[in-house]
């Protein structure tokens, strides 16, 4: 197996079977804790395929909601989801579309790990916040917390060692809160907050587990998609033995997610 990474973003209904089901109940625990004020204009940054956009428009009254995200797929499939006032627009995470200091709160979910310069990303979001507002991201715990992950990994590696390097708990930095705090704390934003959301994984069978993994997006499935059909199947029996399966055929896991907020400096509040 080559060491080139398989981090495929360009498909968000495959997103959405893979990973967008449980990302949408970690947003809405995100916007729950940021319990921002009706009426704030909010930027959503890597929207992805809108989980947190769609969140944000309907639970937070806001005046207005702006998700940006690279990928045209992705995007086109949260502007298919996204209610108003929200609107998706493609643009990088590095050079957003937006004037300074004219948003009350940037947030980001569950991208921060796959942007090149995620110090670059978030110093434009400090830069397009008012002074007051507040710059905030969730991103998985992959090192540790995300059961059905963990699984994958461990049945992968018993089958292809090489599969270790692929692996999102060792390749990602930024998924614990000594990373994310000093990242918050560097660009110049106070009263920085790091709290873990944590949401419940309930798989109907193993397919619903495994089906997912044969999507092609994100690391997982794009090293599924790699693999020969013989050892693809040998990894399918491995994580079938390894995962904890209940009388009833369900498998119950658990998801962490680390959130982190920060306020701009400034007076006022978002």
């Amino acid at each position: 197996m080559s060491e080139r990474h398989f981090d495929v973003w360009a498909a968000g209904d495959a997103y959405e079977r893979y990973m967008g089901r449980w990302s949408r109940r970690v947003a809405d625990a995100f916007v729950r804790w940021l319990d921002g004020p009706p009426g704030a204009r909010w930027l959503d940054i890597g929207c992805g395929s809108g989980a947190l956009t769609s969140t944000v428009a309907v639970r937070c009254r806001p005046r207005s909601v702006l998700g940006v995200e690279r990928s045209a797929g992705f995007a086109a499939t949260a502007r298919a989801s996204a209610p108003p006032p929200a609107r998706v627009v493609v643009a990088d995470a590095e050079a957003l579309p937006v004037r300074d200091a004219v948003c009350d709160a940037a947030v980001s979910g569950l991208v921060l790990n796959f942007l090149p310069a995620p110090g670059l990303a978030l110093a434009e979001a400090v830069r397009v916040v008012r002074p007051g507002g507040v710059v905030a991201a969730y991103v998985w715990d992959y090192a540790g917390g995300m059961g059905f992950l963990r699984h994958f990994w461990a049945a992968a590696t018993a089958v292809d060692p090489s599969a270790a390097a692929h692996d999102e708990g060792h390749r990602f930095p930024l998924c614990e809160p000594s990373a994310l705090r000093p990242l918050w704390d560097a660009a110049g934003l106070t009263e920085v907050t790091v709290t873990p959301v944590e949401i419940p994984t309930l798989f109907t069978d193993f397919d619903d587990l495994w089906a997912p993994f044969l999507s092609g997006q994100g690391p997982a499935p794009g090293y599924v998609a790699a693999l020969s059909p013989a050892l693809r199947e040998e990894l399918r029996r491995a994580l079938r033995e390894r995962v904890p399966v209940r009388a009833d055929g369900t498998i119950a896991l658990t998801a962490r997610a680390w959130a982190v907020k920060g306020r701009k400096e400034g007076v006022g509040a978002a």
